[in-house]
């Protein structure tokens, strides 16, 4: 049984009818891990100070998760939301053949999220992932620097409408 929040979920509570998004798999986790964007594998290592290929797979089994793919099978990403309503994403170059599919698949999902707020921070380098958050309605606030080497990340939300 799947649950989040201690609610049972339904394998179409996490496709949300789409062909391209898929209940989150450890071998996703670490396809992902091992084929990340670079830009996505530098907010990880540099930004955060982590090794992908153990806070991927860990960060994949925790929250509500889910993995894209994109129609030649490949896997585009993954995206989560925690407990918390922290939301994040991490792709491979795959999203690149397929810019407007996954935009509307990344939109899918976070319009299908009924969290009061998603919320995180994206590091200030990361363009791609900077304009699919504007994409996807995220408001963008205050600039800091952040993780261990104090890097420039920028603070985005969320709120769900009533």
């Amino acid at each position: 049984m799947n649950q989040y929040l201690g609610k049972e979920i339904t394998t179409t509570d996490i496709t949300n009818g789409s062909k391209y998004i898929h209940p989150i798999t450890q071998e996703a986790a670490l396809q992902v891990a091992s084929h990340l964007r670079p830009d996505d594998r530098r907010e990880i290592e540099e930004g955060y100070g982590l090794d992908p290929m153990v806070a991927i797979p860990e960060g994949a089994a925790s929250g509500f998760c889910i993995h894209f793919t994109v129609p030649d099978g490949r896997i585009a990403g993954l995206a989560g939301v925690g407990d918390n309503g922290a939301v994040w994403m991490l792709c491979t170059p795959a999203i690149h053949d397929y810019p407007v599919l996954f935009a509307r698949q990344a939109k899918r999902f976070i319009d299908s999220r009924t969290e009061e707020v998603l919320w995180n921070y994206v590091d200030k380098r990361n363009t791609a992932h900077i304009r699919l958050l504007k994409f996807l309605g995220f408001d963008f606030h205050e600039e800091l620097e952040f993780g261990p080497n104090n890097l420039p990340f920028i603070y985005f939300t969320k709120w769900h409408s009533h």
